[in-house]
């Protein structure tokens, strides 16, 4: 299995860190490895203009397709280290994550695909500037899918810590790292267990950094630059289940019903999945959520066999209202 074997020194100064890259990282998985109802909503609503932005940008296609590595029976799933690439701080922004980018080079890129691959590199990859090609990448990303989005994100993120950080301070590194996500579990004798791939041990040098970064993504994955190590996880607030209290302060606007319905939008949901969090009946989920959408409050889109609803920025600004009431 994986492990980290992680000195005293370092898990005594682990800590947990906001990374916009992350969400990034997320928003092109869910464009290109969608594995989940909410990342076929989120390709539903970015997938065409950011394919045809790639059409339009030669090299960018080869260079998304060699930034993964799909796991097999007899391979590890991997990703570029350029998109794991551990934050320089507890608080980065994105502009300081994406100076990282800038500082590599094109051969380290080249190396970095290669390492990924395990394959010659497509000829568009090996001509000068594949670097810029990253960085014009991940830009367009965040413009495009992720910015507008980011106070909210980065509102349940910095809650997730929070959250974490006291459990960590009542209960001890072992019951906060099994919850961070799957086969995530610290193992004793100084061992964290980032995967069960067959892999040899790496044990992170006295000194170095650890970080534990969550994201908007039901992903894990794992990065390393120099001294520092980071441990990428699914924000549990993505998917929690919400405070009857919280919609005090909406109910009376609304409904108490229909705020409840509302609030539990934060993520794409269909009828049936309200039904069962609210414990209302599907046809009154569904009355409520044709209100909600003949006034722009909610937004809808099909996935598959299913409808799944999210709030709209002005949903967004009334659940958040309704809650500091």
């Amino acid at each position: 299995m994986g492990v980290w074997r992680v000195p005293a020194d370092v898990m005594a100064t682990s800590r947990f860190a906001i990374s916009p890259r992350a969400e990034v990282v997320g928003a092109l998985g869910a464009l290109t490895r969608p594995r989940s109802p909410e990342q076929r909503v989120f390709g539903a609503a970015h997938g065409a203009a950011f394919s045809a932005w790639v059409a339009s940008r030669p090299g960018v296609a080869d260079l998304v397709a060699a930034s993964f590595r799909d796991p097999g029976p007899d391979r590890v799933g991997w990703m570029g280290d350029y998109l794991s690439l551990p934050p320089e701080g507890e608080d980065a922004s994105f502009e300081s994550e994406l100076a990282q980018l800038q500082r590599l080079t094109d051969d380290e890129v080249r190396a970095d695909l290669r390492e990924t691959t395990q394959a010659p590199l497509a000829p568009a990859l090996m001509r000068p500037g594949v670097r810029d090609l990253v960085v014009e990448l991940v830009v367009w990303l965040w413009t495009h899918t992720v910015e507008t989005d980011w106070s909210r994100r980065e509102r349940i993120l910095r809650a997730d810590i929070v959250s974490r950080t006291a459990q960590l301070a009542r209960h001890g590194p072992g019951t906060v790292l099994r919850d961070l996500g799957r086969d995530r579990e610290w193992v004793g004798d100084g061992q964290l267990r980032i995967n069960r791939y067959a892999l040899p041990p790496r044990t992170l040098p006295e000194g170095s950094t650890l970080l534990f970064v969550p994201t908007h993504t039901d992903g894990t994955w794992v990065g390393w630059y120099a001294d520092r190590y980071a441990l990428y996880y699914p924000v549990a607030g993505r998917l929690a289940q919400v405070d009857a209290a919280s919609t005090a302060g909406l109910g009376p606007l609304v409904g108490p019903s229909r705020a409840e319905v509302l609030t539990l939008l934060d993520v794409p949901r269909s009828t049936s999945q309200l039904s069962v969090l609210s414990g209302q009946a599907i046809g009154s989920v569904g009355g409520h959520l044709k209100v909600l959408l003949e006034a722009g409050i909610v937004l809808r889109r099909r996935s598959g066999r299913e409808v799944l609803y999210w709030r709209t920025a002005l949903g967004d600004a009334l659940v958040a209202a309704g809650g500091a009431s």
